[in-house]
């Protein structure tokens, strides 16, 4: 089932709005500017702090704890163990993990909704929003009051939440971390419930909906291979207790943050026996790819705020349609290219102020990049211009 919303904005309300989207580009293009730079620094201090770990770190014994080693970065590994246990009281489900975590969906009504647009002559634009309407499966208490035809998709409330249990403590040896330390630690695993936790459950629900264990989750309805509305899937993942490595600070009996002269704050975990170099080397890596994230992200984004402050010429120019989508073209080729060219310029700046050998290099591949769309554009506008 679906329906559709027909709305047509005026030539002279769209050259408003884009009026006002030159202002929210020109901030964006200087947070983006900002944010690349920054970055960089990020980047780099990272980088130099996890050579300095590298350099630093010791080896240290869970047992007994060595006293030398306080204040000092130290690796540890080995079996952890907890005495406490970690359980959903409201299902009655429990273990014996580092962290439970209850993830819950309803099978509800959702709303889907695609808007397809068309400048007109005289520049008006008309805007057809098709809305559809399907039941199915959400991790998100989906309002239906707020849906475009409300009537007919009424969705239930949402009941049960979310939530995560965690463990205060866990002995490491003659250690014993607490939160921080432990919530470094990840590995999550899939919770699988049995036939056999059945009748905990169901007394946990007190017949509040009837209970069945499906695929290793619970499922509250009547028929779990035909789900009603106010259905609920409930599945459970854990981080289980068992070996892992940590590289910290020292702090009696704990560890935690280490300061580093470059400015960072080290606590690394990994699950397993891993050795310390490999561990530095890990988070390496996650540094560069969050590193290589925000600057696509930080490019992307400068693009789009030039094509905010660039839109007044096309929305102006699309009392012929036609115009309109040439300099919309035109404009937006523009866009990319000062874009590119203003992030690689950017990230080369503050290489150049934080590391001077790889900003060439920076701006070398820069400079092709842009050479190359400015090519494909010409390529392009003289190929459009044969037939004219």
């Amino acid at each position: 089932m679906a329906s559709q919303k027909i709305v047509t904005v005026s030539w002279f309300d769209r050259v408003k709005q884009s009026v006002g989207g030159v202002v929210i580009g020109l901030v964006l293009i200087v947070a983006m500017v900002v944010l690349l730079f920054w970055n960089e620094g990020r980047t780099v201090q990272t980088e130099r702090s996890l050579a300095e770990g590298a350099s630093l770190v010791v080896a240290a014994p869970i047992a007994p704890i060595n006293a030398a080693n306080e204040g000092q970065l130290i690796h540890l590994s080995g079996a952890l163990s907890t005495s406490e246990a970690l359980e959903d009281t409201e299902f009655a489900v429990s273990t014996a993990a580092l962290r439970l975590i209850r993830s819950v969906e309803m099978f509800q009504w959702i709303e889907k909704s695609t808007t397809e647009k068309q400048v007109q002559l005289g520049g008006s634009e008309r805007q057809v929003t098709t809305y559809s309407y399907a039941r199915g499966w959400s991790d998100e208490a989906l309002n239906s009051a707020e849906f475009n035809e409300p009537d007919g998709h009424e969705n239930p409330a949402m009941q049960i939440e979310a939530q995560t249990f965690e463990v205060n403590s866990a002995q490491l040896g003659d250690f014993s971390l607490d939160e921080t330390a432990l919530g470094q630690i990840g590995g999550l695993e899939d919770f699988v419930l049995t036939s056999a936790d059945l009748e905990a459950v169901q007394q946990a629900v007190d017949d509040w909906m009837p209970t069945s264990i499906v695929k290793g989750a619970i499922y509250l309805g009547e028929e779990p291979s035909k789900p009603q509305l106010g259905d609920y899937r409930i599945s459970y993942q854990y981080v289980p207790v068992g070996v892992v490595s940590f590289i910290g600070k020292q702090i009696g009996d704990d560890i935690g943050y280490y300061k580093t002269q470059s400015g960072d704050e080290l606590l690394l975990a990994s699950t397993g026996a891993v050795a310390a170099d490999a561990m530095f080397g890990e988070a390496a890596s996650g540094n560069a790819i969050i590193a290589w994230v925000i600057r696509i992200v930080g490019i992307i984004l400068l693009i789009g705020g030039f094509a905010m402050v660039l839109g007044p010429i096309s929305v102006l120019a699309s009392v012929l349609p036609f115009l309109g989508s040439i300099l919309g073209f035109g404009t937006g080729l523009i866009s990319g290219v000062i874009g590119i060219a203003l992030g690689t310029l950017t990230i080369g700046s503050a290489w150049l102020f934080y590391r001077p050998l790889l900003a060439l290099l920076i701006f070398a591949v820069g400079g092709i990049v842009v050479a190359g769309i400015i090519y494909l554009g010409r390529k392009k506008a003289a190929a459009a211009s044969v037939p004219a």
